[in-house]
């Protein structure tokens, strides 16, 4: 077995799948941005959830929204849903897991928010639920996905933004994914502030 010959591979893998996404994901990322913006602006929050490496994803992304990303600003409204543990076992326990995500956005989503829902398979049921919830709450989501989007895809209204990953590796969704947050995190910041020269 040739491991550095594993490793390049990976890396090439990684670029042909970030090539192919660049042609068929930018206009939805910048869509999702426009509404993530739009959304602040009308003192809206963003709501993010996800499991596994996807909940390290939404509290990526909350992260830099609440703290900065890559230049100074006021902090932005954003919450990761994944994070609080007395609130995540006590639903869980109480209730089920599946209910993990909807429950925090009955409790917490207004109709000028955003769920940004992460889900590499599109079909994790706790944040299809949460879904749900937020339609129920008037607000829009934003799906990140792979595949061929999963359960999620057929549930977005025409006022959602589904960014679907063209892969079925889930490496390589995730690793679209993050860099998909960055954008986000670039776009908003522009839309907000200009351009840097």
């Amino acid at each position: 077995m040739d491991l550095v010959a594993r490793v390049s591979q990976h890396f090439a893998d990684s670029v042909q799948t970030k090539q192919k996404s660049a042609e068929l994901l930018a206009q939805p990322i910048a869509q999702a941005a426009e509404l993530m913006v739009k959304c602040l602006l009308a003192n809206g929050k963003i709501l993010a959830c996800g499991n596994g490496g996807s909940a390290a994803d939404a509290q990526h992304f909350a992260a830099e929204l609440l703290g900065r990303f890559e230049r100074e600003r006021p902090g932005l409204a954003a919450i990761a849903l994944t994070t609080d543990t007395s609130t995540l076992t006590a639903i869980a326990n109480d209730y089920d897991y599946e209910q993990v995500f909807s429950k925090q956005v009955q409790a917490l989503g207004q109709a000028s928010d955003v769920l940004l829902a992460i889900s590499t398979s599109g079909d994790s049921k706790n944040v299809i639920a949460a879904i749900h919830a937020a339609h129920e709450r008037d607000m829009q989501v934003v799906a990140l996905t792979g595949k061929s989007g999963g359960k999620i895809a057929g549930l977005l209204t025409k006022e959602d933004v589904q960014i679907c990953v063209p892969s079925g590796r889930t490496a390589r969704i995730q690793e679209v994914h993050l860099l998909t947050l960055h954008c986000l995190c670039d776009g908003i910041d522009t839309l907000l502030l200009g351009a840097e020269s």
